[in-house]
């Protein structure tokens, strides 16, 4: 305080014990956050869930994906609120190891042939609920000058296990396995998958496959088996083949989960549970976990 004139020195003192208390509070406001997340706090306000248990809920997710998911805990939960706002089935988990029920069977089919669509041959039926993103997007693609072709959508169990059958009959055990599901182990059982253009290799190489690609997560829909993921699918590449999953439920599985749609559904399959009876409610207007209800049975094995 030299130079100062006598009557401003204690003014003086005052504000810069102040300043140094502010400064003190601010630094300690800073640490707070990472301090309580290392005593696992909650990571989000929406969700009552920690760190710790985020980071145990990823543990099977390859290590790229789950450092993603790990570096952004707020805005993945976020989107996973969102994805969660959709209803269940959407997002049910139908693989080989997680069979349909032989008599589920949507209560909502419809023909395409009521609808301004282009149908390969026959009846070809999807649920209704998704009818409006399936208008949405053959919209778009006919506005860019593209075709969307429909070959096949919802099948019966027991029509798959014809379809199953055959493909053995024609290729093998072996090769049936790759390409064809057993029955009640097909997405197409529950309404939501759809087949695309030939149904073969070459779609892909199509303004329509092409289209697809770029486009199809804009309206929800994925493709359930991508190129280079036969180990983790338990299919070969299909690039035909795409399912519902919502815009929320394209959206996350496209930032966080690698563009992989079995990652996403694995993961919301083993934990749905604890995500919704964790997930604050206020403001939403919902009951946690009441969107899941009424999700087919899966076949006994």
């Amino acid at each position: 305080m030299q130079g100062l004139p006598r009557r401003l020195k204690p003014r003086v003192k005052a504000r810069t014990h102040g300043l140094i208390v502010l400064l003190g509070l601010l630094a300690a406001g800073a640490l707070l956050p990472r301090a309580a997340e290392a005593a696992g706090s909650p990571t989000v306000s929406e969700f009552t869930l920690s760190s710790s248990e985020l980071e145990a809920m990823t543990q099977s997710l390859p290590q790229g994906i789950r450092a993603g998911i790990l570096a952004s805990p707020q805005d993945f939960l976020r989107l996973v609120g969102n994805a969660l706002d959709e209803p269940a089935i959407f997002f049910h988990l139908v693989d080989k190891r997680h069979p349909l029920a032989a008599d589920y069977e949507p209560e909502d089919l419809v023909n395409l042939k009521a609808y301004p669509l282009s149908v390969s041959w026959g009846d070809i039926l999807l649920r209704k609920a998704i009818m409006p993103a399936v208008l949405e997007m053959t919209g778009a693609a006919k506005k860019d000058g593209v075709a969307l072709v429909f070959s096949s959508g919802y099948r019966s169990f027991e029509y798959q296990k014809y379809v199953y059958a055959r493909e053995v009959e024609t290729y093998g055990q072996e090769t049936a396995d790759r390409e064809s599901a057993r029955p009640g182990a097909s997405q197409h059982q529950l309404g939501t998958a759809i087949d695309f253009g030939s149904i073969t290799d070459a779609f892909d190489q199509t303004r329509a496959g092409r289209w697809l690609a770029a486009h199809a997560a804009e309206y929800g829909f994925s493709l359930s088996y991508p190129q280079g993921f036969e180990g983790v699918t338990g299919y070969r590449y299909e690039s035909w083949h795409y399912r519902f999953i919502t815009k929320p439920g394209a959206l996350l599985q496209r930032k966080y989960f690698g563009d992989i749609q079995q990652y996403l559904l694995e993961f919301l399959d083993e934990n749905r549970a604890v995500l919704e009876s964790r997930r604050a409610t206020a403001g939403r207007g919902r009951t946690p976990g009441r969107r899941g209800k009424g999700l087919p049975r899966r076949r006994s094995r």
